[in-house]
Formats: structure tokens, C-alpha cells, sequence
């Protein structure tokens, strides 16, 4: 069956304040694209009022919600599936990362499989710690299994060149990415993460390596260009990724932060 995978760190769930502008337009992104699966970084507020933005969430968008509070940060995770996907079993971390890490154990229709999907968002406070983070990660990646992680790692990758506006970068920013060395901009998580097992579907499906951050209306605020949100499959699942895409347009632009990463995959049955 063919699978659509979205994932989006919404920038505070898309609400500035009382104005919701930002989340009117994600949604409206998510309607357009009908993914199978959303995995969104930065749910903040989902968990209040009874969930109430959670359900509303689920209604514009005609998924199923599944919701990961993070408990100091209020940096929750979500992860929302459309029918005829059903959940058989959803995990929270609260413990162990420093905003939260969700998982969800999928069935796939008509089938006897069922895949693994993974929202997560590490910490923004430089690599040392992201790496203990990386390491609760590794055993996730076992090649007989369907697994897919998805979200915003903060991290730079190998596989990419420096960024060109790295220097650039206050040194209070630079410092959340500054490597061991203290020169250039650390890539020890995502080599930790592909030495575990963890496929980057960027690396295997862009030649061009699209940066994720900054979108258009937030250049010159934290981030140098890069990639900083990631697809990392599994052994078994990277074989049937079919397409990658990072969203770039006048939606995506200004709606967040981070711009979307959108991917197909085509699982035998």
C-alpha cells in the first residue's frame, strides 16, 4: 500500500498568542497534502482544557490524534493517523528526553504488518546532550522491523556541507550547534544515529539536500541554513521509501519556523 508521511514542527502549534493565523494555515496545508500519518513537534497546549485543541485538530483534519506531553518543556508531540490505519499500542517518554518522545505501533489495512512511527524533539541545547538523547534511540532502529522517526533533531547532517551562513550566526546560536572542536557546526548525533541502523531518507532521496530551517520569515533568528528536521527509517522500511520533499512555498513560509517534510513509501501487503 502506498503510505503519505508528513512531518512539522509547527512553531508553538501554530498560535501566536490569541492569534492563530499560523495554525489556520498548517491545517489548511495538512487538508491539502491528506497525509496517513501527521507527526508534529511543538503541540504545545494540546494538553490543556481537557485536550481541546488536540479534538479540534482531529475534526479539521479527519485523523486520529494520539498525543505525548512533555512535562517540563510544554513542547508536546502528536501524531495523528487517517483511516483505515489503526493504532495498536502508543508509548510516551517524558523521562528521558528533554521535551518528549512519542511512538506509535500502526496496523496496516488488509495486511498482517504493522509499522512503527516516531515523533521526536531534541533538546536545543547542544550536542552533548542531544547524544544522550540519540543513544534511548538506537535500539528503535532494528533492521527486521518497519520503523520510521521523524521530527526535528537539531542537528546538522554529514551527509551536508557546512552551512554558508554558519559565521554568520550569533555566537549564542552557533552555541546550541557548536561541535566538539568549537569551530564548526556539530554532526556527531546524526553519525550516532545512522551508526545505530537509522536511514536518512534526505541523504537517500534529495541530491539537492533541501535545508529544513529557517523558513522566509524567520531568516536571522536562530538557526543557520540547514537540515534540521530528518526521516530516519529502518533498514526495512528505507527499501520502500519512494519520494521526499521538503515544503517550500508562500504557505510554508511564514506558518512556522521549520518548513514541512513530506514522504511516500510503497509497503508490500
Amino acid at each position: 500500500m502506498k503510505l503519505t508521511v508528513l512531518t512539522y514542527n509547527t512553531l508553538f502549534a501554530g498560535r501566536d498568542g490569541s492569534d492563530d493565523r499560523r495554525a489556520r494555515a498548517q491545517v489548511g496545508l495538512i487538508n491539502d497534502i491528506q497525509p496517513d500519518v501527521f507527526l508534529m513537534q511543538e503541540a504545545k497546549g494540546f494538553d490543556a482544557n481537557g485536550g481541546a485543541w488536540l479534538y479540534a485538530l482531529e475534526a479539521q483534519i479527519g485523523m486520529r490524534g494520539f498525543l505525548a506531553v512533555a512535562p517540563r518543556t510544554g513542547q508536546n508531540l502528536a501524531i495523528f493517523i487517517r483511516d483505515p490505519l489503526r493504532a495498536v499500542g502508543f508509548e510516551v517518554d517524558g523521562a528521558h528526553l528533554h521535551h518528549a518522545l512519542a511512538t506509535l505501533q500502526v496496523a496496516l489495512p488488509d495486511s498482517d504488518k504493522q509499522i512503527t512511527v516516531i515523533s521526536v524533539h531534541l533538546c536545543p541545547n547542544g550536542p552533548e546532550v542531544r547524544r544522550r538523547e540519540a543513544a534511548y534511540l538506537a535500539v528503535q532502529a532494528a533492521p527486521d522491523k518497519l520503523t520510521l522517526m521523524t521530527g526535528d533533531f537539531n542537528s546538522a547532517s554529514p551527509h551536508d556541507p557546512e552551512p554558508e551562513d554558519w559565521l554568520a550566526l550569533a555566537p549564542h546560536h552557533q552555541a546550541r550547534y557548536l561541535a566538539d572542536d568549537l569551530k564548526g557546526i556539530d554532526r556527531s548525533v546524526l553519525v550516532q544515529l545512522e551508526a545505530a541502523g537509522w536511514a536518512d531518507l534526505g541523504h537517500q532521496l534529495d541530491p539537492l539536500k533541501v535545508p529544513t530551517v529557517p523558513t522566509v520569515a524567520y531568516r536571522d533568528v536562530e538557526f543557520a541554513t540547514m537540515r534540521c528536521d530528518y526521516l530516519l527509517a529502518s533498514k526495512a522500511l528505507a527499501q520502500h521509501a519512494q519520494t521526499y520533499q521538503v515544503i517550500r512555498n508562500a504557505t510554508t513560509d511564514d506558518a512556522s519556523d521549520h518548513y514541512p517534510v513530506l514522504a511516500t513509501f510503497e509497503v508490500p501487503q
